[in-house]
């Protein structure tokens, strides 16, 4: 697979943080979305044994999905977990059939974060198909 296939990058907006992903199939574009997410926030793990989380979401369409899915890494990364504290995550092996996902994630305790993110938005938020896979934009709440 072509490496641009793959991506994301920071989308000019007024207030918050926009974000634009891309990826040739659904699972690689939740994956870009949360890699993009945490390149806006700069995190940065702990060097040490990995952290893995097991997930099972669902929601009512596939945007639904993609905003409970990044909504619980952003919890993950913001709730004490015991000596491991906050996580953040580097490696994703994501499922997606219908509007039910499965994923674990891996990952370290966070290190720091240079701007912290409160919420993902529904602002404008669709998830299109191209003809080389699907893109979306995503607005985050800082």
């Amino acid at each position: 697979m072509n490496a641009s296939s793959f991506g994301y990058r920071e989308r000019e907006h007024t207030a918050d943080w926009e974000l634009e992903a891309w990826a040739p199939d659904l699972p690689g574009l939740y994956e870009q979305a949360a890699r993009g997410m945490y390149a806006l926030a700069d995190v940065r793990l702990k060097d040490g044994p990995p952290v893995s989380r097991s997930l099972s979401l669902s929601a009512y369409d596939s945007e639904g999905l993609l905003v409970a899915f990044l909504a619980e890494l952003l919890f993950l990364g913001s709730a004490e977990y015991g000596e491991g504290g906050r996580l953040g995550f580097d490696r994703f092996d994501i499922s997606i059939n219908g509007n039910a996902l499965h994923t674990t994630v891996i990952g370290a305790p966070i290190l720091s974060l240079d701007k912290e993110i409160k919420a993902v938005t529904y602002h404008n938020l669709k998830i299109r198909r191209t003809a080389e896979g699907f893109r979306v934009n995503l607005v985050f709440d800082v």
